[in-house]
């Protein structure tokens, strides 16, 4: 990755990686703004903005944006997180500029029409009510909010069900009006592309955006063992058991990368093999991690028969108890290194790839490391640095979230 970056006078940043070979872009418009900034009556307008910005502006209507797309074989969406959002298009290099008239007329000008907010609530709602009925994701619900109480973290991304209907055009209006400015803006784009090009385009559609500043609130949490349980007579209880992770700037996260990978990462990790392969105790096993701006978490996944529940969760905490006290084996290290290290450089062939690893770390502060900077921070890493990590996470409060035919008390042994 050879980035180039540029920032405009009202301090828009365009960042671009150039992709020769290609005959297509990836553009992504990413704001700033994402559920932790949300004000108490404005849960979940980070994510219906998302999808109102779609509905129109003062120049186009939402079927307008959706035919300009579909004209030149072109796709668009967005995506919204607890820290950011990113308004995407992948398209042929020659129709950059229409993606770029498109998005920036879309984030810029939204109409906020009263009849389309009416009508997307509903379209909210029902992926409110879709993940409901979604056990997996109810039980991540359950760990977020165990794990980050009390703090803006816990927020869930899609608002809640009396929290959108209660939601007003101001109340969607003033979070964008206070969260979307050009300082607050990056315009990531890799692909077949001109970098100086590209920042006449900017200048041109977001040259006289207003600069206005906006802070965050980004307390750290603190973390306490807690279990949290969605009590439904399902075939499987789903559960998460995890922790206090690392902050996304942390020099230790391809330490944390490594250790996520033999615990939990694949076919080949050791829950994996111990909890499905041996003991036939689950279909899906596997362990993440997600990084924010403050802190971080991490959590073990398991689907498994209600009757086996305290089981698996005692093979979890086996798990957990040696990777403190043994850490890893040098082959565990060394297949780590090399899964990681591939998947990243495949991942290097993708534009879309590219243009969310450049929007994401620009947004985030986050230094930009090109791919053979970041392979040599992976063969960097030693067995103590990954024990160290271990120690350290594995250590803390744990907390579980779980949905199925459970009651929080038979649970908390787990996390005491």
């Amino acid at each position: 990755m050879h980035y180039q970056l540029s920032t405009l006078s009202n301090g828009l940043r365009v960042i671009t990686d150039s992709m020769p070979d290609v005959r297509s872009v990836a553009l992504g418009v990413w704001a700033d703004a994402g559920t932790r900034d949300e004000l108490p009556n404005e849960a979940g307008a980070a994510h219906f903005l998302e999808h109102l910005l779609f509905k129109g502006s003062e120049r186009l209507s939402a079927q307008q944006i959706a035919e300009a797309f579909d004209a030149v074989g072109g796709r668009s969406n967005a995506f919204t997180s607890k820290e950011q959002t990113c308004y995407w298009a992948r398209l042929r290099d020659e129709d950059l500029p229409l993606g770029i008239d498109i998005l920036a007329e879309m984030v810029r000008r939204p109409a906020f029409r009263e009849h389309e907010i009416d009508s997307e609530k509903h379209v909210v709602l029902e992926e409110i009510n879709m993940n409901e009925d979604d056990p997996t994701d109810v039980a991540y619900e359950e760990f977020v909010r165990a794990l980050w109480q009390g703090h803006a973290l816990e927020r869930p991304v899609l608002g809640t069900k009396s929290s959108i209907t209660d939601m007003t055009r101001a109340d969607i209006h003033g979070f964008w009006s206070r969260r979307y400015h050009a300082a607050a803006t990056v315009v990531a784009v890799a692909g077949r592309l001109d970098h100086a090009t590209l920042v006449e385009m900017a200048e041109e559609h977001f040259g006289d955006w207003h600069a206005d500043e906006s802070s965050h609130d980004h307390a750290a949490a603190t973390f306490q063992p807690r279990v949290g349980v969605r009590h439904r007579d399902t075939e499987q209880t789903h559960l998460i058991i995890g922790g206090e992770g690392l902050k996304r700037g942390d020099d230790r996260r391809f330490a944390f990368g490594l250790l996520n990978h033999v615990m939990g990462g694949g076919m080949s990790s050791r829950l994996f093999r111990e909890i499905r392969e041996q003991r036939g105790l689950a279909y899906a096993v596997y362990s993440f991690k997600f990084p924010y701006a403050d802190s971080g978490g991490y959590g073990v996944y398991v689907g498994t028969t209600p009757s086996q529940t305290e089981q698996v969760l005692h093979l979890i905490g086996d798990e957990f108890k040696k990777l403190i006290a043994d850490g890893i084996s040098v082959g565990e290290l060394e297949r780590a290194k090399g899964h990681v290290q591939g998947s990243l450089a495949l991942s290097e062939e993708d534009p879309n790839s590219r243009m969310i690893r450049l929007g994401r770390d620009e947004i985030a502060g986050l230094e930009h490391l090109s791919l053979d900077e970041t392979l040599a921070r992976y063969d960097e890493v030693t067995l103590d640095d990954v024990h160290g990590v271990a120690t350290e996470l594995l250590s803390g409060p744990k907390v579980i979230g779980a949905t199925g035919p459970h009651e929080a008390a038979s649970l908390e042994p787990f996390v005491a």
